[in-house]
């Protein structure tokens, strides 16, 4: 049995930045209900969005005070008498937008984001509905299987959710966060090559052994978008873009781009206020598509390739005790990371 309190992280607000993040060490855990499973949260991740929920600038629904985080993954240890799917002892993740089952997303799934609306995974104990977790890979460990919920799954959304990646296929992806990472190890193992861009010279080499073909240093090469294009067969271009940064890289992306490929936006750490016309994808032929994480029936695709391909997240050197989580934060924002932060809940 739990305890009847437990440790954990709340975002008691959008305006107080990180100071906004509250460590309780005595709030209530949940009672399990009829089809529901307490899960003991053992691993959990930080994504870009954790880090600007508290600072104001997350364009997605709220409800705060909310418990920080959508990336957890741990152990069922209770079951409400209705729940068919799960038994104690089975080993969880959690899925990020918890009513986004399969098909496209709709408002009412994007109100049931865990760590925005929802009480997330920055504690020790959670109470979910059972369609709100996922089987986690046999693979991998808490803390790696923790890092699927959002960054994973975004990123094989972006390659498989509008027009899946084939093999020969060219992925760029922009620098060494999470879901540029993981869109590196998927198109590698779907057969695919992989342009990856970076700052770093160090982070160049780590790209490289990660299996990327090309690397270009965009301080380096601000035109870094056409040298995308000319490595590419016949310089046709690349076949899907993972665009991170928004407005600050979207049009070297657009000048990377094939007749008929697709650019995925997934954040905007480079800015909002686009300086490119609407009418671009018009003049290169090709689609730009926002993605917001994915559906359940996506990411039970993913775990089934992370599995057959023994792939391994990339998590950073260090990793968080639960008590050290707005240090994480800090780490994160600063960008000190390369992959993933976990964070290890005992």
């Amino acid at each position: 049995m739990p305890p009847s309190t437990q440790k954990q992280w709340v975002v008691t607000g959008k305006d107080k930045d990180f100071d906004g993040l509250v460590f309780q060490t005595d709030a209530p855990v949940s009672q399990v209900g009829e089809y529901e499973v307490m899960v003991k949260l053992h691993g959990a991740s930080l994504n870009y969005r954790d880090l600007i929920i508290p600072k104001g600038l997350y364009p997605f629904p709220l409800d705060l005070p909310v418990v920080g985080g959508s990336d957890g993954a741990g152990e069922v240890i209770a079951v409400g008498p209705k729940v068919t799917k799960f038994s104690v002892g089975d080993k969880v993740v959690t899925l990020f937008n918890q009513g986004h089952q399969f098909g496209p997303v709709d408002v009412a799934a994007s109100k049931t984001g865990l760590g925005g609306v929802l009480d997330g995974t920055l504690r020790q104990y959670g109470v979910f509905p059972e369609q709100g977790l996922v089987r986690a890979p046999q693979n991998l460990n808490h803390v790696e299987a923790a890092t699927l919920t959002c960054a994973g799954l975004t990123s094989w959304n972006a390659l498989y959710g509008l027009k899946p990646l084939k093999p020969g296929e060219t992925v760029l992806v922009q620098g060494t966060g999470g879901v540029a990472i993981f869109g590196l190890q998927f198109a590698k193992a779907a057969g695919a090559r992989v342009i990856a861009t970076t700052s770093s010279a160090a982070k160049a080499e780590i790209l490289k052994k990660l299996g990327a073909d090309h690397v270009i240093n965009y301080r380096e090469d601000p035109n870094w978008g056409e040298t995308a294009r000319n490595l590419t067969p016949g310089k046709e271009g690349v076949d899907h873009v993972l665009e991170v940064a928004g407005a600050g890289t979207i049009t070297q992306s657009l000048r990377a781009i094939k007749y008929e490929g697709v650019i995925s936006i997934i954040g905007f750490l480079g800015g909002v206020e686009p300086k490119d016309s609407i009418l671009e994808p018009l003049m290169r032929i090709c689609t730009i598509r926002g993605v917001y994480v994915g559906p359940k029936s996506m990411m039970q695709d993913m775990i089934a390739a992370i599995e057959a391909n023994d792939i391994h997240p990339v998590v950073d050197q260090r990793v968080f005790k639960l008590e050290e989580a707005r240090q994480a934060y800090e780490y994160m924002w600063a960008k000190k990371h390369f992959g993933k932060v976990g964070i290890k809940i005992e």
